[in-house]
């Protein structure tokens, strides 16, 4: 990897590095947002926007909360990707200000319009799709210009989420197509830190066994997911849909076995990351299963996996283990964070048992503990992330 060159910055530490206001930004938003959806849901709130109740749910945690996190991700990736240096000061609060001028857009689109919205909405993606694209090649670092295809794709999810509840009423193929370029991103990203972390800590606390080098499984294990998330988007109760569904979730079950997880369990850290990332076969067998039977396996069951498990966890898991390491605090997961961690998969295992019964006492409760695990992180965080690095002071 190349070393980020680093410049004196003299302002606020918040906009030092892109993880800080997106991650807090993120998880302050994550845990406010599904409290008031359980509230909707009840039929105790009424959101006034231009979406359905929903479609306002799963367009802010995959085009609100995710982006949000992904922009923290890469603006801090790219600059140890390429050595050059990061996007901060007023550029970084350029892009914050896009990212919550899209929250307020979709909150207030019934009165706004939808044209002015999506306008508003797809702009934050754009932009970070175009400073990352940018910096990535500046830095000549070519390899990881891939990771600009599933950006690009969240980006045409969103605009296409957008004209879906305008001329039909609510999303359908969209959110679909968002939630497979979230879950590409991270079979690319988990498939290279997961490894990398285990790696590290075994050769130093537990020799043995390693987690197995990127090979040509691999790459087929993704490429044949990826397929079955685009055929899924498309058309996800066809057969077709079913046998590719169910082969992505073998070849990703035992692309997380290779990894050596089991012999990680005693750093709280890396084993999240192995389990986070389990909701990802997980939750494409429960989709290949509901397109098979969709009466027995309900639809919600295999989005939920993917969503609230593979896509909450490992966000979660991610932005504490940046948070810790960007800020010169040591690598340990404390007792804090295991909360956090339990929060989040006692969520996202909640919210699956309820997609196949469905009591308002499961989705409250599945609520709660999302709300806990992200308004708990922004609670436990908030200093590290608005403060100098400790190593600085």
């Amino acid at each position: 990897m190349a070393v980020p060159r680093l410049r004196a910055f003299h302002g606020p530490a918040i906009l030092s590095y892109g993880f800080r206001p997106f991650f807090l930004l993120g998880a302050l938003h994550a845990g406010f947002s599904i409290p008031a959806w359980v509230l909707v849901h009840g039929g105790v709130l009424d959101l006034h926007t231009g979406f359905l109740p929903v479609d306002w749910h799963v367009h802010e945690m995959l085009f609100g909360y995710l982006a949000a996190v992904l922009a923290g991700f890469l603006l801090t990736a790219v600059p140890n990707w390429t050595g050059r240096l990061p996007v901060q000061g007023g550029p970084l609060l350029a892009l914050v200000v896009l990212w919550l001028s899209g929250r307020v857009a979709i909150l207030f689109s019934g009165m706004l319009g939808w044209v002015l919205t999506a306008l508003v909405d797809c702009a934050f993606l754009a932009a970070l799709g175009l400073a990352v694209g940018r910096e990535i090649v500046a830095g000549r670092n070519w390899r990881n210009l891939k990771v600009l295809l599933p950006v690009s794709v969240l980006f045409v999810a969103n605009l296409a989420f957008h004209l879906e509840v305008q001329f039909h009423g609510v999303s359908d193929i969209s959110r679909r197509l968002g939630l497979a370029a979230a879950i590409t991103l991270i079979m690319l990203i988990g498939g290279r830190i997961i490894p990398s972390f285990t790696r590290n800590w075994l050769v130093r606390e537990n020799p043995g066994r390693l987690p197995a080098p990127f090979g040509r499984y691999d790459g087929l294990s993704i490429v044949v997911s990826v397929l079955a998330l685009a055929v899924w988007s498309a058309a996800p109760e066809r057969v077709l849909s079913a046998v590719l569904l169910g082969s992505a979730a073998v070849l990703q079950a035992i692309r997380l076995a290779r990894w050596a997880g089991d012999r990680a369990v005693r750093d709280g850290l890396v084993f999240v990351l192995h389990l986070a990332y389990g909701f990802v076969p997980l939750g494409l067998a429960l989709a290949a299963a509901s397109a098979v039977a969709p009466g027995a396996v309900p639809v919600a069951a295999g989005t939920h996996a993917l969503g609230s498990g593979a896509i909450g966890a490992m966000t979660l898991a991610v932005m504490v283990r940046a948070t810790l390491g960007h800020t010169g605090r040591a690598l340990v997961a404390g007792p804090a964070a295991i909360v956090l961690f339990g929060a989040v998969f006692a969520s996202a295992v909640l919210r699956i048992l309820a997609a196949f019964d469905a009591q308002p006492m499961l989705i409250d409760l599945a609520g709660a503990a999302w709300a806990l695990a992200f308004l708990g992180f922004a609670a436990v965080f908030a200093r590290a992330l608005t403060r100098p690095r400790l190593a600085a002071r």
